[in-house]
């Protein structure tokens, strides 16, 4: 495009992206959706196209483990598994000194409490509380208690109920807070957001993923440590250390019992179930239960059993929990299979109640008969009642959050400074063919292979132009909706040149009158404007509203992804290759246009398709995935437009470089991680961005 042209554009985009547009003065334009009734439940089909792509690899995983028929067949599957586990996680850190410290004790006949924090890592404090009997003989067996999502961690009435009965049979309970939990809430400083425990892991948990880190990583450690504390006591018999917990707690249950050999019996409760009725019932849940590309590697729920066996375990369900029960019976039976092959076939139990997502009096029971029946503690395991201490009784700090009396590490600086070392040991971008190569093996693109022709659905008339909508076969096998706006012939000023708009507000929004697309056809050009998925006709509607839905945003959605090694990114980037086909066809260039985080996905693909897409204009482009990581109130919605572990391999930077070498990328407003506007446009965003100055890069 030449000079003028580009200065009409830019004109038209300050107009567009300033204080407002005029009201539509035209009847509002229908959804394309709206006359295809047997493909209308389009809000499903990302989730259901990412889902598949899980369920397939499940049902190779299935395959595999059920041809297994021997002793030596499941060891070596738990060898495959134990590695896996390695592969998707990485290696803990080396140990450090616990520092521990008891800064109180309570006491009754029945119970003495201590009250303990320790570092798990340098500086990341984890609050507990270690419940002994008062009238203690000999060593004791210990359990390692593990709370499940309250914000209260295990001062919550259940849990301590569950941990009281306990010590009334003559265990010790160490009791720990999981992160975003109890005294270790992140965000009590900030009365701006009020996050729920599940909230307070996922949101600093998606900046973890974004260093290609699972948040599962920091659990597991913590519960590792927790075990060397409780090791270190002289009152615990060490021989005989049980593990139990239910709903979050049931996940860290399996997770250390899978990951640590000093755990000898194991008890998760209101957990266990297969990623495949996960998947068909509420989707993946809080960022902790989702490994990074754990079904891509092969591995399902069940595998964390198969690692523990031939040890005792017990499944603890309930028949009407939010964990399908279909499921949990499913690994109950994979699980039986191994232990029959591994010579201890009744070492494995379950047992279950018709209750919804609670503990009950007869699972209680049933765990208190397995602990004792496994760590040699016998007695009676009816479930008495006990009286609870209050909660703040329990407190380990004066206030009640260790952030408030210590301060210290939490998930978001854990990120932040994992995210440091990963950019002072990445390898530099060699030329825009290495950067390719590094953004197929974050995002999962590649070239789509064949385009089916749209399917015209329909044309109204503006003044000056036509707006024709279209159907046209994504990728992922589902229809993307989109408008073409488009000139007389006669009054088209560039017939050789058009525009590829993308608004993260919708299709819908982006035509409205005054907007930046209308401008455009005003001016002669033909506008192509893509619901692509995740956005407007194609928004999220299956999950939405689960464990992890933080500011509107289905990040429940990006872990589906991340689980199966795909990105939503990879898959819009896949839509809009697509789309930049169908135009090609027509047209000789294309100029993309997009506004908001949708601008991150529009850099991507012009990247990989340079000679296609000869320029691009971005409002309120993010500046950097680094920036989202550093940021401590980030702006969620960047998330869904990133790839988990990106920033091993490159940043936005190494993108906006490579394609303003040759082509023209104009900038505006360009936000950081919190979302907020860079004043500085100059050589201070250069240097603070990594931003190569160059003369087809502008920045407004």
């Amino acid at each position: 495009m030449d000079c003028s042209r580009l200065k009409a554009i830019l004109t038209a985009f300050v107009f567009w992206a300033g204080t407002g547009m005029r009201e539509a003065a035209a009847q509002e334009v229908k959804d394309v959706f709206t006359p295809w009734k047997y493909i209308h439940s389009s809000s499903q089909s990302l989730y259901g196209y990412l889902a598949d792509k899980a369920l397939l690899k499940l049902k190779q995983r299935q395959t595999q483990v059920n041809a297994l028929a021997s002793a030596e067949g499941w060891k070596k599957r738990q060898h495959r598994v134990r590695q896996a586990y390695t592969q998707v996680l990485g290696s803990f850190p080396s140990r450090t000194p616990l520092n521990a410290v008891i800064t109180g004790t309570l006491q009754d006949e029945d119970v003495k409490v201590e009250k303990i924090y320790f570092e798990s890592l340098p500086g990341y404090y984890v609050t507990a509380a270690l419940f002994m009997p008062a009238a203690r003989k000999g060593k004791l067996p210990a359990i390692l208690y593990c709370a499940g999502h309250s914000s209260s961690g295990f001062r919550s009435r259940p849990y301590q109920n569950a941990i009281l009965n306990f010590v009334k049979k003559g265990f010790a309970v160490l009791a720990f807070d999981p992160i975003g939990q109890g005294e270790r809430r992140q965000y009590a400083k900030d009365t701006s957001r009020k996050f729920s425990p599940t909230q307070e892991h996922s949101y600093p948990g998606s900046q973890l993923f974004l260093t290609g880190r699972s948040p599962a990583y920091y659990f597991i450690w913590d519960g590792i440590r927790a075990l060397d504390y409780l090791c270190s006591r002289p009152e615990i018999d060490t021989t005989r250390i049980g593990i139990t917990g239910r709903s979050g707690g049931g996940t860290q249950t399996a997770y250390i019992a899978a990951f640590d050999d000093r755990i000898k019996a194991a008890a998760p409760e209101c957990y266990i179930t297969s990623y495949e009725k996960l998947l068909m019932t509420m989707g993946p849940q809080d960022a902790e239960q989702n490994f990074a590309g754990a079904i891509a590697a092969g591995l399902d729920i069940p595998d964390l059993l198969i690692s523990f066996a031939p040890k005792p375990l017990l499944i603890v369900s309930t028949t009407r929990d939010i964990f399908s029960i279909q499921g949990a019976r499913d690994v109950f039976k994979e699980a039986k299979r191994a232990y029959t092959w591994l010579g201890q076939p009744d070492l494995v139990g379950m047992t279950e109640d018709d209750a919804e997502h609670a503990s009950t009096r007869k699972n209680r029971e049933a765990t208190y008969r397995f602990f004792q029946k496994y760590l040699k503690n016998p007695g009676s395991a009816v479930d008495e009642p006990v009286p609870v201490f209050k909660p703040e009784a329990l407190n380990v700090t004066p206030d009640g959050n260790v952030y408030l009396a210590l301060g210290g590490a939490n998930l978001q600086t854990l990120a932040r400074n994992h995210m440091q070392q990963i950019v002072k040991d990445r390898a530099p971008v060699k030329g825009e063919e290495d950067l390719r190569k590094r953004v197929r093996a974050v995002t999962g693109f590649d070239q789509p292979r064949g385009m089916e022709p749209p399917v015209f659905s329909g044309r109204e008339l503006r003044k000056q132009y036509a707006i024709e909508s279209y159907l046209i076969k994504s990728p992922a096998g589902y229809y993307l909706p989109f408008y073409c706006l488009k000139p007389p012939d006669g009054n088209s000023r560039n017939k050789s040149n058009a525009v590829l708009l993308l608004d993260d507000r919708g299709k819908s929004e982006a035509i409205k009158e005054g907007s930046m697309a209308d401008s455009l056809a005003l001016a002669g050009y033909e506008v192509v404007v893509p619901d692509l998925s995740g956005f407007g006709e194609l928004g999220n509607g299956y999950i939405k509203g689960g464990d992890a839905y933080v500011d509107g945003v289905p990040l429940n959605l990006w872990y589906t992804g991340i689980l199966t090694g795909q990105s939503l990114l990879g898959v819009r980037m896949k839509e809009l290759s697509v789309l930049t086909d169908w135009i090609k066809m027509e047209h000789n260039k294309i100029m993309g246009v997009a506004r908001g985080v949708l601008t991150t996905d529009l850099l991507h693909i012009a990247v990989m398709r340079s000679n296609d897409i000869a320029s691009l204009w971005l409002t309120d482009p993010l500046i950097s995935f680094q920036s989202v990581i550093e940021t401590p109130a980030y702006k969620t919605q960047y998330i869904l437009s990133a790839a988990a572990g990106s920033i091993k391999q490159y940043d936005l930077c190494d993108l906006v470089n490579a394609y303003s070498r040759k082509n023209k990328l104009v900038m505006m407003n360009p936000r950081n991680g919190g979302g907020g506007i860079i004043a500085d446009k100059g050589p201070v965003l250069m240097e603070n961005y990594g931003i190569a100055p160059g003369p087809f890069l502008e920045v407004q």
